[in-house]
């Protein structure tokens, strides 16, 4: 589970990570990054902010049930993950269609190759 620091809830922070961030795909995954400028008008004036991240899983991923599993697969993957992000940069990870019939490590491999690819690596 994220801390509340860590996620993104509005929509303006979704639309600003999407929009004016950085893209990896991957087969099962998209990562959306956005880092320069990542700061929150609305936290407490903190000198470091958090990174925070926000998951988008369609219909097309499947049924109420395989989405909430995604959902969830993807929170723990990204747990691990947030101190690898710079301070302040959002995150959105979008699952696509293959991502309910995927297991942890198939998801696991995704998230880091696309996030390798965003930090400056080289995978694709």
């Amino acid at each position: 589970m994220l801390s509340p620091d860590n996620r993104l809830r509005r929509r303006e922070d979704f639309a600003s990570a999407v929009r004016r961030g950085r893209r990896a795909g991957r087969p099962l995954l998209v990562v959306h990054l956005r880092t320069s400028g990542a700061t929150d008008p609305h936290e407490s004036g903190e000198i470091h902010p958090s990174a925070r991240a926000g998951f988008v899983v369609s219909k097309a991923v499947g049924g109420a049930v395989v989405r909430n599993r995604v959902k969830r697969r993807l929170r723990h993957l990204v747990r691990e993950r947030l101190s690898q992000l710079p301070a302040g940069s959002l995150m959105v990870v979008r699952a696509l269609p293959g991502a309910g019939d995927a297991g942890l490590d198939e998801l696991a491999r995704d998230l880091d190759a696309a996030l390798l690819r965003l930090l400056g690596g080289v995978a694709r």
